[in-house]
């Protein structure tokens, strides 16, 4: 397992745009794919993207095609969600998750969660 920290939620109007953080503390994330998960209140759990190791990426929600992009950087122990053109819609918690030592994107069987980091789509 791998201690996941998300940061960077916060408040945006619409149209607005953040960028979420996914990183470690003591160990580095340059091994796993990484994927965001987000939950809405009162919503089920669902998958939103996820980078393998080497940087492909697979979307899991079509709603956020265009507007949200992965990327990492290993030398920063980071992999990142840009958020873009932010709906009221994408109001979640939003969660990043690895299964250690798994290099290629999956939707299950993640091992490893954060805490997760709130964001709000709000005027």
């Amino acid at each position: 397992q791998l201690q996941l920290v998300e940061s960077g939620g916060g408040l945006v109007q619409p149209g607005g745009s953040l960028r979420l953080s996914c990183t470690t503390s003591g160990v580095t994330l340059d091994r796993e794919a990484i994927t965001w998960f987000r939950q809405a209140p009162g919503k089920e759990r669902e998958g939103v993207s996820c980078i393998s190791r080497s940087g492909g990426i697979t979307d899991f929600t079509d709603s956020v095609k265009g507007r949200f992009t992965m990327s990492r950087d290993n030398a920063k122990n980071t992999v990142y969600l840009q958020m873009n053109s932010l709906k009221p819609e994408d109001t979640a918690v939003y969660y990043c998750a690895a299964t250690f030592g798994r290099s290629w994107c999956a939707y299950d069987g993640m091992d490893s969660w954060g805490k997760g980091t709130l964001v709000t789509v709000s005027s």
